[in-house]
């Protein structure tokens, strides 16, 4: 059983002084409004409203901390940051971001990984860029393309290789993986799972060798391979400044 299948709600950040102790690894989930953040994590976790997304988008303005592990006390946290990018988001709401989950997903020295939600309609968007770039060039990032079920075969394939070729143009040499994803045709889970796993694993390996955080691994960009849909038609961030 994957130990995502453990996660449950655990604390609402809303000042970064509410962060918990920072001896434990955490995944963060990151995204545009709409981009599928929220279904990607509930589907992933096998929970139906585990994170939720808010009725107004770009209005929710906190970090959601979900812990994970068997027993009572967590072994790690997941971490749902609010979706970036909404249009009629007003000005100081898209402050709020960049005070708590830019500045979490910029230093938090607990972080060993990033799951970003991409539309894989609209592939890698400028505030997509601005946000990879900003991350610290060592820390794993998993790229789900979602809502491939809106595609067709041929425009999924073609999204997936323009989605590695925009990331190894962005993040060169960096632990990088793409999958196709789709919660309503449920393709990708499964790697996406493991790819989420192992960063927990790493993590678990680092604390054992020295005490510390683990040394997170740095390689190239990763096309991790992708569950063949059930209707195959024809088959045979540089910058500093957070997303706004």
């Amino acid at each position: 059983m994957s130990v995502l299948f453990t996660a449950r709600f655990h604390t609402t950040v809303a000042q970064t002084r509410q962060l918990p102790r920072v001896d434990l690894p955490e995944i963060a989930f990151a995204g545009r409004s709409n981009a599928g953040k929220s279904s990607a994590i509930n589907v992933l976790c096998q929970r139906r409203r585990l994170a939720f997304s808010s009725r107004t988008p770009g209005r929710t303005q906190a970090l959601n901390f979900f812990a994970i592990g068997p027993g009572e006390e967590p072994s790690a946290f997941l971490v749902d940051t609010p979706g970036y990018g909404y249009a009629a988001a007003p000005q100081a709401v898209r402050g709020a971001w960049d005070a708590l989950a830019g500045r979490y997903l910029g230093q938090r020295a607990a972080l060993r990984g990033v799951v970003l939600t991409v539309d894989s309609r609209r592939l890698v968007t400028e505030l997509d860029r601005k946000l990879l770039g900003w991350l610290a060039p060592t820390l794993p990032v998993l790229v789900l393309l979602t809502k491939s079920d809106k595609l067709g075969y041929a425009e999924r394939m073609a999204a997936y290789r323009a989605a590695i070729a925009q990331l190894e143009e962005l993040r060169p040499g960096a632990d990088l993986s793409v999958i196709l994803f789709s919660v309503t045709d449920r393709v990708g889970l499964e790697q996406a799972r493991a790819v989420i796993e192992g960063w927990l694993a790493r993590a678990r390996q680092g604390r054992a060798h020295d005490g510390s955080g683990p040394a997170v691994h740095q390689g190239r960009v990763v096309p991790t391979a992708t569950e063949e849909p059930a209707d195959t038609e024809n088959s045979p961030a540089d910058g500093t400044e957070a997303p706004r």
